[in-house]
C-alpha cells in the first residue's frame, strides 16, 4: 500500500511531536510513503528506500491550496492508494483521506475567536469529516465533542499523543539531578491554557513566603497582550520571581523540566497534553486541573489535581508540593502499556490497512 502522508506542520508543536513520534513505525511498516512538505525538514527520511519526498510548501489552510491545488502534484498523489493527514486539513484530492482532529476547542470554546473566525475553523472541520473514511483523535474526551459537534456517522477512533523517545533517553542520563526552586508552565497566553488562574496563585505563593522562580517556556514577545490586568502581574511580580525562556530547544526544555520543583499545567481545555506526561518521566512534581480530559488521561498517576480556575486551591496545592522534597519517579515500563507512538501508529495502521 502506498499511502501520502501531509508533513508540512512536522516542525510545530503539538502536531508536530505526533507526526514525528508516528513517521518512524510508518516507515518500519511494508508501506511505500509520499511524504508531502517542505524538503529540508523531510530529506532526514529519504534515506529509507519506502520513502519519497514531495516538496510542497504551500500553507495549510490557505485559499491558494484549495482553489490553485497543482494539477502536477494532484496527479503525483493519484499515486496512493489513500491521503492521511495528521490535522484537519484535507486537499482537494480525490483518493480515500483519513484525519487527525487533535482537539475541537473553538466551538466548545466560542470566545476564543470572533464569529467569522469560528465559521472559518467549522467550515474546514466539517469539511474534514465529510472527506474523512475515518477520524482518529487522541482522547475519549475529544472523541465525544468530535461527535457531539459533527456527528456520529463516521469511526471516530482515539490514538492517544505520546512520550517522545527523546525524553525517555534523556531520563537514562538523570542521576541525582539537583532540583532548582523553580515552577515550570508550559503554554501560552490563550485563555484555555489558564496562565492568570497560575499567575493569581503564584502571587498569593509569594506572598506567603515560596522562593521559587516561575519559569514560563516561551518568548516574553508571545506572551503580549492588550490585556492591561494581565500584563500588570506580570510587571508587577518582576523579573527576579518570573522568567521566560525564549525559543529552546528540545534538549533544554527537557533540562529545565528536569531541574524544576514542579510543573503546573492550570489548562481549562486540552486534547491530550503532553507536559505532564514528560514531567513525570524526568522525575518531577505535576500539579494540573481537574478537567475530565486531565483526569482521563492521568488518573491513576503520580499527578496532584486542583479544582480548574480556583487560584486559591491551586495556591494550596502548589505550596504543599513545594515542601515535598521528593516525588514518585514513573518507570518507563509502566508508560509503555498505554502512552507510546508505537502503539498510535500500530492502532492508525490497522485502521488504514482495514479500509
Amino acid at each position: 500500500m502506498t499511502i501520502a502522508i501531509d508533513c508540512r506542520m512536522i516542525a510545530s508543536s503539538g502536531i508536530g511531536v505526533y507526526l514525528r513520534g508516528i513517521l518512524p513505525f510508518f516507515i518500519k511498516s511494508d508501506h511505500f510513503l509520499l511524504l508531502l512538505g517542505n524538503y529540508e525538514q523531510l530529506k532526514t527520511y529519504e534515506q529509507n528506500s519506502n520513502v519519497t519526498i514531495i516538496s510542497y510548501d504551500v500553507k495549510p489552510f490557505s485559499l491558494k491550496e484549495y482553489f490553485f491545488f497543482p494539477l502536477k502534484l494532484k496527479n503525483k498523489l493519484k499515486k496512493a492508494d489513500l491521503f492521511f493527514s495528521p490535522f484537519f486539513n484535507v486537499p482537494p484530492l480525490s483518493i480515500p483521506v483519513f484525519t487527525v482532529i487533535h482537539d475541537i476547542i473553538f466551538p466548545d470554546m466560542p470566545e476564543l475567536t470572533s464569529k467569522p473566525g469560528l465559521a472559518v475553523r467549522m467550515f474546514f472541520l466539517r469539511r474534514a469529516y465529510r472527506k474523512s473514511k475515518k477520524i482518529f483523535t487522541v482522547s475519549e474526551f475529544s472523541k465525544s465533542r468530535i461527535e457531539f459537534h459533527l456527528g456520529t456517522a463516521k469511526p471516530v477512533i482515539v490514538t492517544h499523543s505520546a512520550i517522545q523517545v527523546e525524553f525517555l533517553e534523556y531520563r537514562k542520563k538523570l542521576s541525582n539531578v539537583k532540583k532548582k526552586e523553580t515552577i515550570i508552565f508550559i503554554g501560552n497566553i490563550k485563555k484555555h491554557k489558564g496562565l492568570n488562574c497560575l499567575l493569581d496563585a503564584f502571587c498569593l505563593a509569594r506572598n506567603e513566603g515560596i522562593p521559587h522562580k516561575l519559569v514560563i517556556v516561551g518568548s516574553q514577545e508571545n506572551f503580549r497582550t492588550s490585556d492591561n490586568a494581565f500584563s500588570q502581574k506580570i510587571n508587577s511580580l518582576g523579573d527576579k520571581a518570573i522568567a521566560f525562556t525564549g525559543f529552546i530547544s528540545d534538549e533544554k526544555l527537557m533540562e529545565h523540566l528536569a531541574e524544576a520543583s514542579l510543573l503546573v499545567q492550570p489548562s481549562l481545555y486540552e486534547g491530550f497534553c503532553l507536559p505532564p506526561l514528560e514531567a513525570m518521566v524526568l522525575g518531577t512534581g505535576t500539579l494540573i486541573s481537574d478537567i475530565p480530559v486531565l483526569k482521563e488521561i492521568y488518573e491513576g498517576y503520580p499527578v496532584t489535581f486542583f479544582r480548574a480556575g480556583d487560584s486559591a486551591d491551586l495556591k494550596e496545592k502548589m505550596v504543599e508540593l513545594l515542601k515535598l522534597t521528593s516525588v514518585p519517579f514513573i518507570l518507563p515500563e509502566h508508560l509503555s502499556i498505554k502512552y507510546t507512538f508505537s502503539k498510535t501508529a500500530s492502532v492508525i495502521l490497522q485502521n488504514l490497512k482495514s479500509y
